[in-house]
């Protein structure tokens, strides 16, 4: 029972996920700034939890971030700082966004990149750094709020 919704989780991911990978990267200048910290925890499956920041027209804002997922194995505390295209409204940066991810971590050293997109047409851009011991590749659901 656990496999065959791992396997559905997997699928669904994938199909949701087929667009942003083909999406044309956003051009402009950025619309805001965000910083995220996660602690991430993968075996096949995954799981983040965490919050951070939006800086947007002059303002900081507190969010939070959760989500699941699937690739990967290990955990890892990940920092991610980046870019925000597309946010014309602070309202339409809540939301469900489509995660992809590829990176990874040993000890200290780790690197990597997130592109978020959610249905607003918000775009994000993340560089990330990971602490702990993980391989990412795949892709994720992640939700976004404000405190």
């Amino acid at each position: 029972m656990v496999i065959k919704g791992i396997k559905l989780l997997f699928a669904a991911c994938f199909l949701i996920a087929a667009p942003a990978l083909a999406q044309e990267r956003p051009k402009g200048a950025p619309s805001g700034f965000v910083k995220i910290e996660q602690l991430q925890v993968a075996f096949i499956g995954s799981g983040a939890l965490g919050g951070g920041t939006l800086s947007y027209q002059g303002e900081s804002y507190p969010i939070t971030v959760g989500g699941l997922g699937v690739g990967g194995i290990g955990a890892s505390k990940l920092t991610a700082s980046g870019s925000v295209y597309g946010l014309t409204r602070r309202e339409d940066f809540a939301g469900a966004y489509v995660q992809i991810r590829k990176g990874w971590a040993l000890g200290d050293h780790g690197k990597g990149t997130l592109w978020l997109r959610n249905s607003n047409g918000v775009t994000m851009k993340l560089n990330t750094q990971r602490k702990g011991l993980q391989l990412s590749l795949g892709a994720d659901g992640v939700v976004i709020g404000f405190k």
